[in-house]
């Protein structure tokens, strides 16, 4: 009886010891075993794995790439001008036995740890550069002549600098640097601009002549046509005259005459002298 009533404990105590054994490494995750508090097993890949309860425990850390963020750094350039550098590292886990015994797992501390490491191994780049070198040069030709030194003291700590970018220089107000850097900018803009202005005039000086030959077809097609029609017009005038005066020859004369003392007196100011019996005047006279 005694042993019955064990049972339902005993299977409790079962499932506690199964669930402490198992542990889960996800994607993107390293784990390691520590035996009575010290490692035992590292690089534990992703998966499902066993441990003795009680034991050992299981530590799992994300060793997927990380940016951290730290704090501005104050340099002092080749003549001496003092700038402020903030910057980004990204860090992964390289190994992460070396990570644990290190920081003791804490990522917040191995990011301090790496901070003066960092900082350092720039400052050697900056302390031998000049600010104008600093703020217009390629910023990573300052990064990749340290990185490989900054990853030699980062390894001691179990984790590897993928790239550091530095985020903002800030130079100081009393240095003309800043203001060779706006007329450098502004220099840069102007010739973008005069490029583009240029490119328009030269677009608009092929549209214009373009539109020149265009109006020049244009026109002489018109007076050509124009030609054409008043020539047409003026053989069909002819040949109406013509048949007009084979009918009449006496009012065709008569026709032309009116004609004539319309275009001489069409501006009402015209003055002809003429002899009495000028044939000019032959339908005027009230004899006719």
């Amino acid at each position: 009886m005694k042993f019955r009533a064990l049972i339902p404990l005993l299977a409790v105590v079962l499932v506690l010891g199964l669930m402490g054994s198992v542990y889960v490494v996800r994607e993107g995750q390293v784990g390691l075993i520590l035996h009575l508090g010290r490692v035992s097993r590292t690089d534990i890949p992703p998966g499902l794995h066993f441990k003795i309860p009680l034991i050992q425990t299981a530590r799992v850390f994300d060793r997927r790439f990380n940016a951290v963020d730290f704090s501005p750094e104050r340099y002092l350039t080749s003549e001496r001008k003092d700038v402020a550098v903030d910057f980004v590292a990204i860090v992964a886990i390289a190994d992460v036995g070396d990570f644990y015994r290190a920081t003791g797992g804490d990522e917040r501390l191995a990011a301090e740890r790496m901070a003066p490491i960092i900082k350092d191994s720039l400052r050697n780049e900056i302390n031998a550069r000049t600010l104008t070198q600093l703020v217009s040069g390629d910023r990573g030709e300052v990064i990749a002549k340290q990185l490989e030194t900054i990853n030699q003291g980062a390894r001691t700590l179990g984790m590897q600098i993928i790239d550091i970018r530095l985020k903002q220089i800030d130079l100081p107000t009393d240095s003309d640097v800043i203001q060779q850097v706006y007329n450098r900018m502004r220099a840069e803009r102007k010739q973008v601009a005069s490029r583009l202005r240029a490119e328009g005039e030269e677009q608009a000086r092929l549209i214009r002549a373009q539109a020149d030959r265009d109006q020049a077809v244009l026109l002489a097609e018109a007076e050509r046509d124009a030609q054409t029609l008043r020539g047409e017009g003026d053989a069909e005038a002819t040949r109406l005259y013509g048949e007009a005066a084979n009918r009449d020859p006496s009012f065709f004369a008569f026709q032309r005459s009116l004609e004539a003392y319309r275009k001489s007196f069409e501006d009402g100011q015209s003055v002809i002298v003429l002899e009495r019996d000028d044939p000019f005047l032959q339908y005027m006279r009230s004899d006719r």
